[in-house]
């Protein structure tokens, strides 16, 4: 089952957990009414898992490839983490599923404050379009995840402010629907 929490505020080392103190956990109910979606799979059949071949036909999630996040596989890697840091959106929903290995997404709550999510192997999440989040490895420093799209890969990320976009004002949309 997946872990999330709010997190504290201190700038410190990214990849360590930032439990707010007290504890406030966040349960999948929670993270539903932000538009997150989560499902638990087996990354060790992933090649031929049927729950993964429905969820991807379901949902139309055409186009997938494998990425390896870590100093000996990431061309770019210190780069490319800061990067995954920065606080942004996508235009398009974010689907990754953790095949091995382990990280953070962090996104905002319709108070716009920080939750991190937790993921590790077999963890599946579908981040929606329009909604401020960022990613981080945890003190592990390593994950392999699959990237899933509807149709071609867009890999545009547009850090924040970036409310100007539809996508944003559909998901700003979204949450006030939720709340009511």
């Amino acid at each position: 089952m997946v872990q999330a929490w709010y997190m504290d505020a201190s700038a410190d080392d990214p990849r360590r957990p930032h439990r707010a103190e007290p504890g406030r956990p966040v349960g999948l109910e929670q993270l539903r009414r932000l538009g997150v979606l989560y499902w638990k799979l087996d990354a060790d059949r992933y090649e031929n898992d049927p729950e993964l071949e429905k969820i991807r036909k379901e949902r139309n999630y055409s186009w997938m490839d494998i990425i390896t996040i870590c100093k000996d596989k990431l061309p770019n890697y210190e780069e490319k983490i800061k990067m995954f840091y920065e606080e942004h959106l996508h235009l398009d929903d974010e689907i990754r599923y953790v095949l091995d290995g382990s990280g953070y997404f962090d996104v905002r709550d319709a108070e716009d404050r920080w939750i991190r999510i937790s993921m590790e192997k077999g963890d599946m999440i579908t981040l929606p379009a329009g909604i401020y989040h960022r990613f981080t490895l945890d003190e592990q420093n390593y994950v392999k995840v699959m990237r899933l799209f509807v149709g071609d890969p867009v890999w545009t990320a547009y850090n924040r402010p970036a409310d100007h976009f539809e996508a944003r004002g559909q998901y700003v949309a979204f949450l006030a629907q939720t709340a009511a």
